[in-house]
């Protein structure tokens, strides 16, 4: 079902006190944040909260000491950047639900890194203080509230914050816990694609097919949305957990830096330097570079040589995206709409043109839309009276599922199922009185264990000690609004049960999203072969085990020469279940059925027999059985009915 959010006509205007309700949707940015509300005039707008601008540069400075004024937030902490690079936190969202050994977190990078056990990115700040990047995120937060209070004049407590489309739950959980340090209830985490879109479809009540091309300084989401009568769908999301503008800054400051020892200083001004070029090349053809005591020409062609290889990386899920939502490439779309401060990039508009074969839209401000459509979110969910009806649900970047015997992953979400979403499946024990199941939750697109992504593991105890197969465990996966994956295993016979909310360590790498699902299509025929090898296995490796308790308990139900051939049958099945031919099992597993389907007639009627034993026919006509007795006494009258004529068969 694809996610749908519901827009109306909007109602009577309201003053501007009227809608003072504190709530405000924050765009938490890799090089920018935001905070937006909605006014008395019902249209989203984002405050000026420094020096002037709507833009708060993600920068944190950290000053010696650790008391009041210690933390600088903003424009004044990136001017402090070159001079303290180590002390100065910039893009700190490239590393929210990081792990500390991620190469990622340490490629280009001036900051002084703890070493632990942890395996959460903590930084080494001022004298010797440690902050991990929720802390660092807080505090950016913290200076989007207290200074929209001073331009609101009201208590600001309630938020609906922006996230990429493409983080995962490490990453989600991070930036709701930063919310929650910066004295902020986080109404609802909003993937940033969604609420570009739901900012251009209040505003242009369109209908068609969209493709939202968000493109910042950290990440890049891709998201088709489908829009018919006020109805919005988002049919697919893809993108890349960590390709955005600062990559671009990052190529470019490896030019600058070529042949130079890389000090933490000399580092931090060549990527502000590149940067600045970057920005200025956006509108010249040229630029000079002053850097290192030097003054060096950059010119346009030779950014967009260093970074095509970048933006040239944004095709292959745009193209999976346009693929997952039914939508041809190059047709079917009545619209692009650019979101991110990188998208002004000329070299990026080209690509996306080529992509699209269509003029992107970006009539509104590409830095401030997404901050727009959390506003308009925060008023819904927040004012008694909303300036917009809207229902707005998301989807899974990502399967989830959970191991099963062999080594398979049994998903229970789809990739691109709406959010909210649940879903419940019945597991049983393998082996006889065994009382506990290991629960390991994964995500991925693949049908091994091995290719995908652990995500938690833990164990249900107290399954009553049955023989294998009977008990039964329930084992549902919930996944709420802001994307956060609970997991709930309930023993029914017992009623025991067991639940985890999902706060893996740390989240993807670079890049890992992208490569897991470009491997699920490369390795699809493989993966099923391997799926199915393992399945008989399982399959066989059940069967024997059975076949071999039955022979020790009611071998005397056998001839010398039946239970020969059994064992026989069994010997193969063994044999071909060391090999890799799926088929062989398959087929052993079929012979095998076949030559002990009288010994399992022989077993059914015995155990009738057994049932039965004491009780009287006038029982069951008195409804005075116990259930057993009953079911017993109901398979021997099924078996004893007459087999039907030809002319009965029909």
């Amino acid at each position: 079902m694809p996610a749908i959010f519901q827009i109306s006509e909007p109602g009577e205007t309201r003053s501007k006190e009227a809608c003072a309700t504190g709530a405000v949707g924050i765009d938490l940015g890799t090089t920018n944040s935001l905070v937006a509300i909605v006014l008395g005039d019902g249209k989203p707008q984002a405050l000026a909260v420094d020096e002037g601008s709507t833009l708060l540069p993600s920068v944190v400075h950290y000053r010696p000491g650790g008391g009041p004024g210690s933390v600088i937030v903003g424009a004044a902490a990136r001017r402090l950047a070159a001079d303290f690079p180590r002390d100065t936190i910039v893009s700190v969202k490239r590393f929210m639900g990081r792990s500390s050994a991620d190469p990622e977190t340490r490629r280009l990078s001036p900051y002084r890194f703890a070493d632990g056990q942890s395996g959460v990115v903590r930084f080494v700040v001022g004298e010797g203080r440690l902050v991990n990047p929720v802390e660092v995120s807080a505090e950016i937060l913290r200076a989007l509230r207290s200074r929209a209070e001073e331009r609101l004049g009201i208590p600001v407590k309630q938020a609906v914050i922006t996230v990429p489309a493409y983080f995962d739950d490490a990453q989600r959980q991070a930036t709701k816990e930063a919310g929650r340090l910066a004295g902020l209830e986080v109404l609802r985490l909003l993937n940033e694609p969604t609420a570009a879109a739901l900012a251009y479809g209040l505003d242009k009540r369109s209908q068609g097919t969209f493709a939202v091309y968000d493109l910042g300084g950290g990440t890049f989401d891709i998201s088709i949305l489908k829009l018919v009568e006020g109805v919005f769908e988002v049919k697919a999301v893809g993108g890349d957990s960590a390709l955005g503008g600062d990559d671009f800054d990052r190529a470019l400051a490896e030019i600058l830096l070529e042949g130079k020892e890389r000090t933490p200083r000399l580092v931090r001004e060549a990527i502000d330097a590149a940067k600045a070029a970057k920005e200025e090349l956006t509108k010249n053809d040229r630029t000079v570079v002053l850097f290192h005591g030097g003054r060096r020409e950059i010119t346009r062609a030779q950014l967009e040589q260093v970074i095509l290889p970048l933006v040239e990386k944004t095709a292959a899920p745009s193209k999976r995206a346009l693929r997952d939502a039914g939508v041809p490439e190059g047709k079917g779309l009545d619209g692009v709409i650019l979101v991110g401060g990188s998208t002004r990039v000329p070299l990026v508009r080209t690509v996306v043109r080529k992509l699209f074969g269509m003029e992107p839209l970006a009539d509104i401000d590409p830095d401030e839309v997404v901050a727009l459509g959390a506003a308009v979110q925060a008023d819904l969910l927040t004012a008694e009276s909303p300036q917009h009806d809207v229902l707005l649900l998301d989807v899974t970047p990502l399967s989830l599922g959970l191991e099963t015997m062999g080594g398979l992953v049994e998903k229970l979400i789809v990739r691109n199922t709406t959010i909210p979403a649940r879903a419940t499946q019945e597991f049983t024990t393998f082996a006889d009185a065994q009382t506990g199941m290991d629960i390991h939750v994964l995500q991925g697109e693949r049908e091994l264990v091995q290719d995908c992504r652990s995500l938690a593991k833990f164990t249900l105890g107290g399954i009553p000690p049955l023989p294998s197969g009977l008990a039964r465990v329930a084992v549902t996966f919930q996944v709420d609004a802001d994307g956060i994956l609970s997991v709930t295993a309930r023993e029914q016979l017992t009623g025991v049960s067991q639940a985890i909310t999902v706060k893996p360590s740390h989240g993807l790498s670079d890049e890992e999203i992208e490569r897991m699902l470009l491997s699920s299509i490369e390795h699809a025929e493989e993966d099923v072969q391997a799926r199915l090898l393992i399945d008989n296995r399982v399959e066989a490796q059940r069967i024997l085990k059975a076949a071999e308790k039955q022979l020790e308990s009611n071998g005397d139900l056998l001839s010398a020469e039946e239970r020969a051939q059994i064992e026989a049958s069994m010997q193969e099945l063994r044999d071909a279940a060391a090999g890799s031919d799926h088929h062989a099992i398959h087929e052993r597993i079929e012979r095998l059925d076949h030559v002990s389907a009288d010994f399992a007639k022989r077993l059914m009627d015995r155990g009738i027999e057994r049932a039965l034993k004491g009780h009287a026919v006038a029982e069951f006509d008195r409804g005075e059985m116990s259930p057993h007795a009953k079911k017993a006494y109901e398979a021997l009258q099924e078996k004893e009915k007459p087999e039907p004529s030809n002319a009965e068969r029909g």
